[in-house]
């Protein structure tokens, strides 16, 4: 019995996709290496900013915006997360 033309147009198909995919170019594999100690340093300094924010009863790291230290001192890691992210 004959093949069908669709099931030939199929596989044609498949064959032109997995063409594609082991042609495709690949990323780096491994992160540069500003990356880690920058996301480290994020860390630090975001926890060294809420610790003495706390020690120093809310009077430092910057005296004037209060409670707004603590979203400063978390921004600092967030972006550390962000960073690790991309770390491999």
């Amino acid at each position: 019995m004959p093949k069908s033309k669709l099931r030939k147009k199929v596989q044609e198909q498949h064959a032109h996709v997995q063409e594609v995919v082991d042609h495709a170019p690949h990323g780096p594999l491994e992160s540069p290496k500003w990356l880690a100690p920058t996301m480290v340093g994020a860390f630090l300094v975001g926890l060294f900013w809420i610790v003495t924010f706390y020690v120093s009863q809310t009077r430092y790291p910057i005296p004037n915006i209060g409670a707004w230290n603590m979203l400063v001192g978390f921004s600092f890691i967030a972006f550390g997360f962000s960073l690790a992210t991309k770390w491999r």
